[in-house]
């Protein structure tokens, strides 16, 4: 849930034009706001690398390597490229 929900509903609930359901046995339950993770950019130590290993060939690329780059190796080694 993002925090512009919570704030559309507190104001829909306000102008009167927010209808809630009467559900037997339905209870509202807090919510929680955290602040977001960390994002990838910022957290450059963790990023792993990509390992393809082939027989006794091991190639090792950075964690940014595009999936068609992945992709295009690993149909290279499966053709003994």
């Amino acid at each position: 849930m993002k925090p512009n929900h919570l704030s559309s509903w507190r104001r829909l609930a306000r102008e009167g034009k927010l209808v809630v359901p009467d559900l037997p046995g339905a209870e509202f339950v807090p919510a929680v706001l955290e602040p977001p993770p960390a994002s990838v950019e910022e957290d450059a130590g963790a990023r792993a690398a990509v390992e393809i290993i082939h027989g006794g060939t091991t190639i090792r690329l950075d964690a940014s390597a595009s999936p068609d780059r992945i992709a295009g190796i690993v149909r290279a080694l499966g053709r003994g490229l």
